[in-house]
């Protein structure tokens, strides 16, 4: 269940998200026609998880505000005890003021570490978060019993907040279960074009999926806002934002999607299948085009995190990192892998971006990439 149902349209990009406090109090006495109160209760959780993990630390991306985050916990906790669960413990009821996060953090000792904000709410939260995915697992089991019924799954992507667990029942059926988190992320159902995935057929399934009969403009405002969403680092964000804005142009409906978050990719034309079952090795992609000539094009955008490890804050609340050989090894073994799968890597540096230039250096690249992977003329 998408988070992005307890809000309604905003004023466009000034403030894009209005909570729907109607529905959100509509909540306390039963879930939305077609959904289960696990799922909203997992959505709550997630929408507060990562409100308040934002207000403690960048501030960027934050969806609820002093007035209405309240409204939000009572629904949770009543959702919560309908399914028998405890609600958290909250020692805070807004973000700001007296009875704010903020102030709770400087009076407990946390004003220097935004990584003790962090465990602050996962010690709050992930015990209702871990509940509802036991449950989520029981519902996999009742379900799973009765013999799997969906469609292979092509493309897996743009998960928002927890991560999907994902396990592959027969590779020669191509069987393929989300077995937690399902509703955190997108999943592409219809076949993968042999010629690339354009932005019109993407918008066209998501408006088939998700807003039925919707005009055109508003169903690619509605996907790409939530594409977005998924995203968490601030150049993955100028990535899409400077792809995306050429979408705008003339024709631009037709150029190749830039998918985000991809946790598989199944592809026909690259993918040996053998007989096998059981959990899948997770390779997320950070970005995917699927481009007219038939390319398979993976952008990358490598974080610190990626070849070095964080080390504790200093005295003053500094915090390093070393430089770790193994999880630099690792990432271009992958590249190896990748690239003899059929695929063409791109790899930028997140500092790069986020220096001045970052922004013309992206739209040089997207020109340059999408001439040379224009459709082949007849």
């Amino acid at each position: 269940m998408d988070t992005e149902m307890f809000f309604s349209r905003g004023d466009g990009w000034g403030e894009p998200w209005v909570l729907d406090v109607e529905t959100v109090e509509s909540l306390r006495f039963g879930p939305p026609a077609g959904r289960t109160d696990l799922e909203v209760a997992t959505a709550l959780t997630r929408l507060l998880y990562n409100d308040f993990v934002s207000y403690g630390t960048d501030g960027q991306g934050r969806r609820l505000d002093d007035e209405n985050v309240p409204v939000v916990m009572k629904a949770h906790r009543t959702v919560l005890e309908r399914l028998a669960l405890k609600p958290p413990v909250w020692p805070f009821r807004t973000f700001d003021g007296p009875r704010g996060f903020g102030t709770y953090w400087r009076a407990n000792g946390m004003s220097g570490s935004w990584q003790a904000r962090r465990d602050c709410i996962e010690q709050i939260l992930g015990p209702t978060r871990d509940a509802l995915e036991d449950l989520q697992e029981l519902e996999y089991e009742r379900r799973f019993t009765k013999g799997p019924s969906d469609n292979f799954k092509n493309l897996i992507f743009a998960a928002d907040g927890v991560k999907p667990e994902i396990v592959l029942r027969d590779a020669v059926n191509n069987d393929v279960e989300l077995v937690r988190n399902a509703d955190s992320c997108l999943v592409f159902t219809d076949p993968l074009p042999p010629q690339g995935l354009t932005w019109r057929q993407m918008v066209a399934w998501w408006t088939k999926k998700h807003q039925p009969g919707a005009d055109e403009t508003i169903a690619a405002d509605a996907l790409y806002r939530r594409l977005y969403r998924s995203l968490d680092s601030v150049p993955e964000q100028l990535v899409m934002r400077t792809y995306c804005t050429r979408y705008a142009e003339e024709g631009g409906f037709d150029l190749p999607a830039l998918i985000p978050q991809v946790y598989l990719h199944y592809d026909p034309y690259t993918r040996k299948s053998g007989k096998q079952s059981g959990a899948l090795h997770r390779q997320r992609m950070d970005f995917l085009l699927l481009a007219p000539d038939r390319s398979r094009i993976v952008i990358e955008v490598d974080g610190v995190q990626h070849y070095g490890r964080k080390n504790p804050p200093d005295e003053h609340g500094k915090v390093t990192w070393t430089a770790v050989p193994r999880l630099y090894a690792e990432m271009v073994a992958e590249d190896r892998r990748l690239r003899l799968a059929g695929y063409e890597i791109y790899r930028f540096g997140g500092y790069e971006l986020t220096a001045p230039g970052g922004r013309q250096l992206l739209e040089e690249f997207f020109t340059e990439l999408l001439t040379r992977h224009q459709k082949p003329a007849l």
